[in-house]
């Protein structure tokens, strides 16, 4: 049996993807999570061979969850269910250690083929979105990503220094930078530029 934990933040999408996975006979859902925190430790605790996850979670995202799982040396490897058909997503699972990414809007039996083709040792990506992810490069360092995303999200100069202690000066740089580097108009739009190229 491949044992599954399927993290999901929308619980009607959770267990309709658990009643999917519990018609295969050679798959079993061992944990179900609604947050991205929540299957971190679940991981720990069950030991999944794969996790599903989604990409937008409360307090820890999918691939944050995928990077941290990879960071505490979890053998379990990570697929990536998402609306988001994004390059940029894309790139940033696989380089946080995912092994598949799959659209939600994909028939429901490429999700346990996939779940299958990673647990030996495969990948499970879309060859489409594969070949944009590496045509479209993210000029974006992680700590502008970081600063950028607060700033898109409302948050002031003072609470973005505060949240990630760094000074409002060296705020201001990355924001900057960041808008520089994506040609926005102001910090506003280039978060809304790089959201949709997936760099958020």
């Amino acid at each position: 049996m491949i044992r599954v934990l399927l993290a999901e933040d929308q619980a009607m999408v959770l267990g309709a993807l658990s009643a999917l996975l519990d018609i295969e006979s050679d798959l079993e859902v061992v944990a179900q999570a609604h947050s991205g925190i929540e299957a971190l430790e679940l991981a720990m605790t069950h030991r999944p061979d794969v996790v599903v996850t989604d990409i937008e979670m409360p307090g820890m995202s999918g691939l944050e969850l995928a990077a941290e799982l990879r960071r505490r040396g979890s053998p379990a490897r990570i697929v990536i269910l998402t609306t988001f058909a994004r390059p940029g997503y894309l790139r940033r699972a696989l380089e946080a250690g995912a092994s598949g990414y799959l659209l939600k809007d994909a028939p429901s039996h490429q999700l346990a083929d996939a779940i299958r083709r990673v647990r030996s040792g495969g990948r499970a990506v879309d060859p489409e979105l594969a070949s944009e992810a590496w045509s479209d490069d993210d000029p974006l360092t992680d700590r502008e990503r970081q600063v950028l995303r607060l700033a898109g999200d409302g948050q002031s100069g003072a609470d973005i220094a505060k949240a990630l202690q760094l000074s409002e000066g060296t705020v201001r740089n990355y924001l900057s930078e960041a808008v520089g580097k994506l040609g926005g108009r102001n910090k506003v739009d280039a978060a809304r530029i790089a959201r949709v190229k997936g760099w958020l």
